[in-house]
């Protein structure tokens, strides 16, 4: 039996103008995992990735790197209800 779930993450560092989001969502199609990223005001990239727990985890340990380009500096992860709300994985410009 499958589990599916959902994290929504905040990463810091030099995350902006190093195709993190471009990546992550790259990443999360091949995984099959839903949901989206964007930039925040706050020069971080946040997140919220759905789908299967094995899949999830494994976007989550990319995630902690990201590209060749980027430094993480600090990740934050929260565990949330799996709600199955999307229909694919976008980039978010909000």
């Amino acid at each position: 039996m499958s589990e599916k779930v959902r994290a929504h993450i905040f990463v810091s560092g030099i995350v902006q103008g190093v195709f993190f989001r471009a990546e992550t969502k790259e990443a999360a199609h091949k995984l099959g995992i839903k949901g989206w990223v964007r930039n925040t005001g706050d020069e971080r990239v946040e997140a919220v990735f759905e789908g299967e727990k094995g899949e999830v985890e494994k976007l989550i340990e990319w995630a902690k790197k990201g590209p060749p380009a980027a430094v993480v500096e600090k990740f934050d992860i929260v565990w949330e209800e799996y709600r199955g709300e999307f229909k694919n994985f976008e980039l978010r410009y909000d």
